[in-house]
């Protein structure tokens, strides 16, 4: 049977029970109170509209009235759940993304809705991890890329220059053993800012493997080895030993780019950190680490409680300047 068969991506009540198999694996509680105890569920309750309100619920203790949406990234949402179903599935199983126009389209709802559609599920795709990466013998590549235009920099107007000083700046580190990603933006590449970024997000027994550029230089100092091959003169691979190399974190960026550019295209410096979560997501969740586009999915559903998002705060993709592709 095909995934996109399945009744929740169809059926509204198969899609509430889903989602509560998912988020109240042991039964419902009340995000008013708290309660696990005595909750009610209302059957064929009506709304204004005449539709019936599935998933309705009503607390013994507070006795307010919620739904599984209560709390989550589907909060006084208008968009029917299973079509939410639907969007995160796409977004989940597409290696380089699903466009918001691409969205609009398949489910048949606005633009505007299906850009903040996907923006709120780039929130839920967010780990907020802050574990150290690496450990004893293990290694982390680091590395940075380039993308977009950053009009921060300089006024529009003014001569750029050479250089990558207009363009957004972002580090990621990837676990080798693990295969875990971990991007962020950053305002510069300098020592001063890198250090304490890497100090923070891998642990000091672990040994690092960059490229020549000088703002590693010293970064050794912080770790238990740094290893570095020297691109400039078309080494990929050292010589001597062959663990050093940033090859993997290298294949993940040709994904981000590949992704940013052909399906998004640009977008403002102020959503960038929720692509950058969206392409972690979904390299830290691939088939070769065992997960599956169903696993993938429920894996980002299971991220969507306390992650709202509001219209306000991701203010207008025609101000930020954000591909609306």
């Amino acid at each position: 049977m095909s995934v996109l068969s399945r009744p929740y991506f169809h059926d509204e009540a198969a899609a509430f029970t889903h989602v509560e198999s998912v988020l109240w694996p042991e039964g419902p509680n009340c995000p008013h109170c708290g309660n696990v105890g005595k909750i009610y569920e209302l059957k064929d309750v009506t709304g204004k509209t005449g539709k019936v309100r599935h998933g309705l619920r009503k607390c013994a203790e507070c006795r307010k009235q919620f739904t599984v949406r209560v709390g989550t990234i589907f909060e006084s949402s208008h968009i029917p759940l299973h079509k939410w179903l639907q969007a995160i599935h796409l977004m989940t199983s597409s290696k380089k993304g699903i466009s918001s126009n691409q969205l609009h389209r398949v489910l048949e709802i606005t633009l505007k809705s299906a850009w903040f559609l996907s923006h709120r599920i780039r929130e839920a795709m967010r780990s907020g991890e802050f574990t150290p990466m690496g450990g004893a013998g293990a290694i982390v590549e680091v590395d940075e890329t380039f993308i977009g235009h950053d009009r921060s920099v300089k006024p529009k107007g003014v001569k750029k220059g050479r250089g990558y000083h207009h363009k957004h700046k972002v580090l990621s580190l990837v676990d080798r053993a693990s295969g875990q990603a971990r991007s962020m933006v950053v305002d510069n590449l300098k020592a001063e800012t890198l250090t304490p970024i890497l100090r923070e997000n891998i642990a000091k027994e672990a040994r690092i493997m960059t490229d020549e550029a000088g703002q590693y230089r010293n970064i050794g100092a912080h770790f238990e080895g740094h290893g570095f091959t020297r691109h400039g003169i078309g080494e990929y691979v050292s010589l001597e030993d062959a663990t050093i190399h940033t090859n993997t974190i290298e294949g993940y960026f040709s994904i981000f780019k590949r992704g940013m550019k052909g399906v998004y295209q640009h977008c403002g410096k102020r959503h960038l950190h929720r692509y950058l979560a969206e392409f972690d997501f979904r390299y830290n969740n691939r088939v070769r680490l065992g997960c599956d586009d169903s696993d993938r999915a429920n894996r980002a559903l299971v991220g969507v409680r306390g992650r709202r998002l509001t219209y306000r705060r991701t203010d207008s993709y025609a101000a930020a300047g954000d591909s609306i592709n």
